[in-house]
């Protein structure tokens, strides 16, 4: 495929069918299959018109399993509005449970489409893609990692069609969209860390119970007129130090290259004109200029790198065709499965110590573990950037659905030198103590610990240890509220001493696979964590002490009721 709309492949083959730890797999299906039998997308059918609804989704993965496509089918949970959120696993063997995917020993790599349901083309490429890969006769990735589908992720969004015009001013079609929120009026990602929508837990659940080596999340742009027909981004949290580096320095390079030489498609690093969107940095001496977006663990690509983790943020180009967003991501997933399965070894290595180096934290004197739990937009590089000219037309006139009014694309391209805001650096970092100890009554606390994977264990007396507790100096509260929230942030000071601990006191040790995370969210002075999104303002007062005190020391720890929390692992509802 060379810019264009992907096809579908040629060759066919007979399925097996198997019905394996309650998920709903293939149908047996007599006879080989011909392209003519292989359903089609919404949007295929429609001549790139129209993209798909909800009941489009389903009748597709319908039509897949009625074929005997060998997939396993199952849902996430459900939405605010009792959805289901469909995913589908496709690999060679096929695989059904988590366990029997960890068994092949590759990697497994986690795809979400529509999370802002106006932005569609996530979507049905990946419904494609997986029809594509699935019916291939030929050796492809799916021999080599396990592929997770989610392709409608925020399912009550997608259902609120209404003109592009009105749920999605800068995109260029279809005429027909849903709206960026879910039903609750959340924007799902911005809710990785509170985690208040039904979707997001079931997809932390996901995460917890399958644990992806990569996340990919597909996306549109909103506005910049570039040259670029996708642009990407790995985790930008400097607290991602195993996958956020790994995806920018050694797999993003790789598949930009890919992508140009084998796709057709020019890709660039995620960002917005500072002319259009300069919020990002404080340098008023920068006229123009190219910059990234938030680095917080609330957006999902983020988050996930914090776990440990591989995230990439997909953004197709607003202003291109439905058709040719629909190819350059159905090309962007296609070359990262293609590439994690050639580095199947290095990911699975790379997920390995993420997960033993915080093992040791706080038990020796030379496992100290530093986590940055601020930051800032770094120095930037300097390097060209490709730019769309604009030109006036002299009325109001609306030339192209996207474009403002009284101005028209021109087709002409400029490479601009100019500074790329792409990284963040650190402002705050704090070493993880042995354990963090939250106060009995912070319930809400603990449970939402254990939704992000986080071992959480109870003691059944009081206790004295070597630590420290937080003196609250100032409480800053934003002023306008964000997603419902008042977002908080406090200043104050660590006092040293021994911390008499009540029973019933709820442990989280750093030495888990999730340690760099329970810092982040427990930290008082972190920019994006529970103190952040209000679970303590009932704790929290100026000149009193922060509910969560940190542990040096627990070898004296008294008894303690060893409670399992995140490893007992849900499984995820089934269709």
């Amino acid at each position: 495929m060379r810019g264009g709309v992907p096809s579908v492949v040629r060759s066919a083959f007979l399925a097996v069918a198997i019905i394996v730890g309650g998920v709903t797999c293939a149908q047996t299906v007599r006879g080989p299959l011909t392209p003519a039998d292989y359903p089609r997308t919404r949007p295929e059918l429609t001549n790139y018109r129209e993209t798909s609804r909800y009941s489009d989704v389903r009748s597709f993965l319908d039509s897949l399993r009625k074929l005997g496509a060998p997939l396993a089918f199952g849902s996430i949970g459900k939405t605010s509005e009792g959805r289901d959120i469909p995913y589908v696993i496709a690999s060679r063997p096929l695989v059904s449970t988590p366990s029997t995917a960890k068994a092949l020993g590759r990697p497994i790599v986690y795809v979400q489409g529509n999370i802002h349901a106006g932005e569609v083309e996530g979507k049905d490429a990946l419904l494609a893609l997986l029809r594509d890969l699935t019916f291939s006769g030929k050796p492809n990735a799916l021999d080599s990692v396990v592929l997770i589908a989610v392709p409608i992720y925020n399912a009550d969004g997608n259902e609120r069609f209404a003109s592009q015009s009105v749920n999605r001013t800068e995109q260029n079609g279809p005429e027909m969209v849903g709206v960026r929120p879910n039903a609750q009026n959340l924007d799902l990602n911005r809710d990785y860390v509170k985690a208040e929508a039904p979707e997001t837990r079931a997809s932390l659940g996901m995460f917890n119970a399958w644990d992806p080596d990569v996340f990919v999340d597909l996306h549109t742009t909103d506005g910049s007129f570039h040259g670029y027909a996708l642009t990407y981004s790995p985790s930008l949290s400097p607290a991602a130090v195993f996958g956020g580096v790994y995806a920018r320095d050694s797999l993003l390079p790789v598949l930009r290259e890919r992508m140009r030489t084998r796709d057709g498609f020019e890709i660039f690093d995620y960002g917005n004109f500072l002319s259009d969107d300069g919020g990002l940095t404080a340098d008023t001496s920068v006229h123009e200029g190219w910059a990234t977006y938030d680095s917080r663990p609330r957006f999902g690509t983020n988050y996930y790198g914090i776990r440990g983790r591989i995230g990439i943020l997909s953004e197709a180009y607003s202003h291109d065709s439905l058709s040719k967003r629909i190819a350059s991501t159905y090309a962007f997933v296609n070359e990262i499965l293609s590439l994690v399965a050639e580095k199947g070894s290095a990911v699975r290595s790379l997920t390995a110590r993420a997960d033993s180096q915080p093992l040791a934290w706080g038990r020796s004197p030379d496992s100290l573990q530093i986590v940055a739990i601020r930051s800032e937009i770094a120095v930037p590089r300097s390097t060209g950037v490709i730019r769309e000219d604009l030109e006036k037309t002299g009325d109001s006139s609306l030339t192209q659905p996207g474009v403002p009014r009284g101005e028209r694309r021109t087709g002409k391209f400029r490479t601009i030198r100019m500074p790329v805001y792409d990284r963040f650096r650190s402002t705050l970092d704090r070493t993880a103590p042995a354990a963090y100890v939250v106060a009995p009554q912070d319930t809400a606390v603990v449970t939402l610990l254990r939704l992000h994977g986080i071992r959480v264990d109870r003691s059944d007396s009081a206790w004295t240890a070597r630590g420290e507790s937080f003196v609250i100096d100032s409480i800053i509260m934003a002023q306008r509220a964000f997603q419902g929230h008042h977002e908080v942030r406090l200043k104050g000071r660590w006092e040293r001493g021994m911390q008499t601990l009540p029973p019933k006191s709820f442990i989280v040790s750093t030495a888990q696979p999730r340690g760099a995370l329970a810092v982040y969210l427990l930290e008082p002075e972190s920019e994006d964590g529970f103190t952040t999104w209000n679970l303590l303002d009932g704790d929290i007062r100026k000149g009193g002490r922060y509910p969560v005190t940190r542990i040096f020391d627990l070898s004296r720890r008294g008894r303690a009721v060893n409670r399992r929390s995140s490893a007992s692992e849900p499984q995820p509802e089934q269709n």
